[in-house]
């Protein structure tokens, strides 16, 4: 794979939770996840009720059910009437974070392949990557022609180049998809989810497929065929090869993806060249610190710096979107005596966030040495993610969610299910871990893998460990348990054929 290769890879086999990956050159460069259980997504469209008006703040809390109330800036809802215990269609923008709630707009926007239809807009735009100017006026000039007034467009990068038909096509189905939602909204009560947008498989294809993607390898049989319908639909030139993954391995494991998640939570990250950085994120913002570490260089201290600078650069780039790090980003480079060193730095600085698809700013070089960068907040981080504070050093430090932990035993339940012919599975895991699955999924798995599954609580191991005490025929697994029970005081979680 050389470096401008893109590949998309989708571990979705789980109901629990997808994961899509994107690798660039080989490397994972970002990460996208959904749980299932996730209360609300960035673009569902509620019907809500008006709660609360803080003019002071020149907002309000909206109500979007089940009790979850989500902040409404009023320079968002411009065109609506907002009074107490009134309703208000608005959109999920930013999903809830670190115990903020979520954000909504009354501003909605409906994203396709192509274009991002705009009810109750007016403009008409063009993304900014489109850099030919005979092409944004011939896709202006389209999008005016087919899109009824009362509605606003923004026609996306991909669009560059498709014919005016397939254009038409989707700008009507995002015509008919308000329509069916504003039917929907006089229909029902307040407060109602209204419209989810598409999984989160089918919006990574939406925003990452271009002609750099080669290949999409995917774990599930039934989203294989919806992403070979998709791209058959919507790639054009070359298509990428489209492959459904069938090894004993999990995906992310097979493609070392796994090992990189797990270093994007650490906060030391060791450079190639024997540099390293420090990532600390706090609520306000990120501390980044570069260090050369074992990297001493091959001509002079001024090279090894500018080189160690270059290195961390390209690397804090990448963690940035891995880690889906956004806001204030104060990054502690080496000490540079040159000005041009400094200008250079800022210069790739600068050409590494252009393929970043969320807004980033490079500020420059603070009076202090410190570079100041600024990123649009994407999604929730991934350490907000995957992890929550340490139960054990009172939130000091942080440990894995239960979740992600329950996860990470059902993939290497899969990956000795499918590597051997066993009736029944005992597994130890940490006491809360084990509870968290025994009430949890455990009945879920045992019908989904057709195997009896027993899970123990454990007093030595640690909270993200576990191990495979047992797998063979059940009467064996039986007595195993048996045993156990009789020689202490034991809680077992069972499920399956027992």
């Amino acid at each position: 794979m050389n470096d401008d290769d893109k590949w998309i890879i989708a571990n979705v086999i789980d109901p629990e939770e997808s994961r899509v990956a994107i690798l660039e050159g080989g490397r994972l460069v970002e990460l996208f996840a959904e749980r299932m259980w996730e209360r609300q997504r960035a673009g569902e469209i509620y019907k809500a009720r008006i709660d609360n008006i803080l003019p002071g703040m020149n907002a309000a809390f909206v109500n979007l059910g089940e009790g979850r109330n989500a902040f409404l800036y009023l320079d968002d809802a411009k065109n609506a009437e907002i009074k107490p215990n009134g309703e208000i269609i608005v959109q999920v923008t930013k999903v809830a974070r670190k115990g903020k709630g979520p954000r909504v707009t009354a501003r909605i926007s409906l994203p396709g392949r192509y274009v991002v239809l705009l009810p109750g807009a007016s403009d008409i735009g063009v993304s900014r990557r489109i850099d030919e100017s005979g092409e944004k006026e011939r896709l202006k000039g389209i999008a005016r022609e087919l899109v009824p007034d009362g509605f606003g467009v923004i026609v996306r990068t991909v669009a560059s180049g498709v014919d005016e038909e397939v254009i038409k096509e989707e700008i009507g189905e995002l015509l008919e998809l308000w329509k069916d939602i504003s039917d929907l909204a006089l229909k029902m009560p307040s407060p109602s989810l209204l419209y989810r947008d598409a999984g989160l498989l089918g919006k990574v294809l939406r925003d990452e497929l271009d002609e750099r993607v080669s290949q999409v390898v995917i774990d599930d049989p039934y989203d294989h065929k919806l992403v070979l319908d998709y791209i058959s639909r919507h790639s054009r030139r070359v298509q990428p090869v489209v492959e459904l993954y069938v090894r004993n391995i999990p995906i992310f494991e097979y493609f070392d993806i796994e090992k990189d998640i797990s270093a994007a939570l650490e906060r030391k990250l060791w450079l190639s060249s024997g540099g390293f950085l420090y990532i600390d994120q706090v609520e306000a913002m990120t501390v980044i610190d570069v260090n050369t570490g074992k990297y001493v260089g091959t001509d002079n201290l001024r090279h090894t710096i500018l080189d160690t600078n270059m290195e961390a650069a390209k690397e804090i780039a990448r963690q940035l979107r891995l880690r889906s790090i956004g806001g204030i980003i104060i990054v502690d480079f080496i000490d540079m005596d040159y000005q041009e060193d400094k200008q250079k730095l800022l210069d790739y600085l600068e050409e590494l966030f252009k393929g970043d698809r969320y807004k980033s700013k490079v500020y420059g070089v603070s009076k202090l040495g410190l570079v100041e960068i600024t990123r649009k907040r994407s999604r929730p981080d991934l350490k907000t993610y995957m992890t929550r504070p340490c139960p054990f050093c009172a939130n000091m430090g942080w440990v894995l969610k239960e979740d992600a932990v329950a996860m990470d035993i059902k993939r290497f339940l899969r990956k000795v299910i499918l590597s051997s012919k066993v009736e029944a599975l005992i597994l130890e895991a940490h006491s809360a871990i084990a509870e968290y699955i025994g009430n949890n999924f455990l009945s879920q798995w045992a019908q989904e893998f057709e195997k009896a599954l027993f899970v123990l609580q454990s007093k030595e191991l640690a909270w993200d460990k576990y191990r495979l005490i047992f797998q063979g025929p059940m009467d064996q697994a039986l007595y195993k348990i048996k045993l156990l029970e009789e020689d202490g005081d034991i809680v077992v979680y069972r499920a399956g054929r027992s």
